[in-house]
């Protein structure tokens, strides 16, 4: 089955794992998906990433380890999509949005990589707007 969104349907495979608390999710990867899981771990929404599979004949899968509190609460409590494959959506740098007021993260795709919104502020570029998580 191809999936017309992959972003999409990765951001909707996580949020079902940490509804249903798992410890971790699989993902069909590619270089994108990498990249985001790569700045959820940074900004600490995540415990860990990588890589498993990476034989010949399959598509490797991308394994990413929820992060949950002492008390069992995930620390990850919303994903959602901003830009689609049917409405394309881009900021400029002064445009990049703060998410619930510093609580969460813009993850962008500019020239120079997927970041998230505090370091395109720092870096001064603008992108396309992945998503928000928080």
């Amino acid at each position: 089955m191809t999936v017309s969104d992959p972003i999409a349907d990765m951001l909707t495979r996580i949020r079902n794992a940490v509804s249903a608390h798992h410890e971790s999710v699989a993902i069909p990867a590619s270089r994108m998906k990498v990249s985001i899981a790569r700045v959820l771990k940074e900004e600490g929404f995540i415990r860990d990433f990588e890589i498993v599979g990476a034989d010949a004949k399959a598509q490797p899968d991308l394994k990413v380890e929820l992060g949950y509190t002492a008390s069992r609460q995930p620390v990850l409590n919303g994903l959602q999509r901003v830009s689609k494959p049917g409405l394309r959506v881009y900021v400029q740098r002064r445009e990049i949005p703060r998410v619930y007021g510093g609580l969460g993260i813009a993850i962008l795709s500019t020239p120079k990589g997927i970041m998230s919104g505090k370091d395109a502020r720092r870096q001064q570029v603008g992108g396309e707007l992945l998503c928000y998580v928080w």
